[in-house]
């Protein structure tokens, strides 16, 4: 699959998408970055903000599986990943598959569920593969995890440890819509709900496709270099208590390439680091004063950790390395 065609199959999901979503152009973009690449979504936000209804969009707009679950406090790791059962009619034990057993998983509200439930998640993020009783599965690919949590209301939930953060891509604020776009909203559900219209654009084989052939944007030695100067910088700052490991730069790695192609272009560049950063980096980094932490100082931090190391210039790939 040439790059332009990842790029035309992301448009088509992105404006069908927004047929049920007002605005949210990046958060959508965001969301395709990740499908295209491999990764996983976490999606926080105050409730009614549309997390639940963005990921039911994205999957209406794929000829795929789709599995949602409602992570509660008594929700068990079997629950998701399936269990043996002796079937009296044959004499034998088989296997009920869980809803991870899918291609796209909606997680809500995952930080209700127990941590011993969320650990569960962590084999199928990370392998794609469930491990029960002693025998493994792979699971079929395209396989993508949206999680939706509450990042106010703390009565009833358990926070996801950092080993579980660091299995997604990047996480992604939804933000309230403006004034034009809050009207559109009323006006758009007034009568009808959009979401039930939606029909899928895009065929399980072409996601695949994306998958494999997205790494083929070009990427310089002087921007790896610059990923990885980025990330040892967020490992010595002195508001940082814990940086971003070597996974975080792979991840940036991966989103930069697929930005760069939805930006129309086959190679990547300083800028596109600087537009993946927080949504990959922010959720992988832990500050030291969490409690008194102001509004905006990760921004500010991520900032200092952009002024603090020099960018390289600019390699425009040649026409041997051009792929588009």
């Amino acid at each position: 699959m040439e790059l332009d065609r990842i790029r035309s199959m992301a448009q088509r999901i992105k404006e069908n998408i927004k047929k049920v979503i007002v605005g949210k152009d990046e958060v959508i973009d965001q969301l395709l970055i990740a499908l295209i690449s491999s990764g996983h979504v976490l999606l926080e936000d105050v409730p009614g903000t549309g997390k639940t209804l963005l990921a039911k969009s994205l999957a209406r707009s794929l000829d795929c599986t789709f599995r949602r679950v409602q992570f509660t406090p008594d929700l068990l790791p079997s629950d998701l990943s399936g269990i043996n059962f002796y079937n009296q009619k044959i004499g034998e034990f088989q296997f009920r598959p869980g809803p991870v057993f899918t291609n796209i998983l909606l997680a809500d509200e995952i930080n209700r569920a127990t941590p011993r439930t969320q650990s569960s998640l962590l084999e199928t993020m990370e392998e794609r593969q469930v491990t029960v009783d002693g025998d493994t599965r792979i699971l079929e690919r395209p396989f993508m995890v949206l999680a939706t949590q509450n990042p106010v209301e703390t009565q009833g939930t358990f926070p996801l440890p950092e080993a579980q953060l660091d299995r997604f891509l990047m996480k992604v604020d939804m933000g309230y819509p403006s004034t034009d776009e809050g009207v559109e909203i009323l006006r758009r559900f007034k009568e009808r709900d959009p979401l039930v219209e939606i029909e899928p654009v895009v065929q399980r084989e072409e996601i695949t496709d994306a998958q494999k052939n997205y790494a083929r944007v070009y990427v310089s030695d002087d921007i790896m270099r610059y990923i990885v100067r980025i990330v040892e910088v967020t490992r010595q700052h002195s508001e940082i208590m814990l940086g971003v490991s070597p996974r975080g730069s792979q991840a940036l790695l991966k989103a930069v390439q697929v930005y760069a192609i939805l930006q129309g272009r086959d190679y990547v560049s300083p800028d596109d680091i600087k537009q993946m950063a927080k949504p990959v980096l922010g959720h992988r980094i832990i500050l030291r004063s969490v409690l008194g932490m102001r509004e905006g100082q990760l921004d500010e931090i991520i900032s200092q950790i952009f002024k603090a190391v020099p960018v390289p210039s600019e390699k425009i790939p040649s026409k041997d390395e051009a792929i588009l």
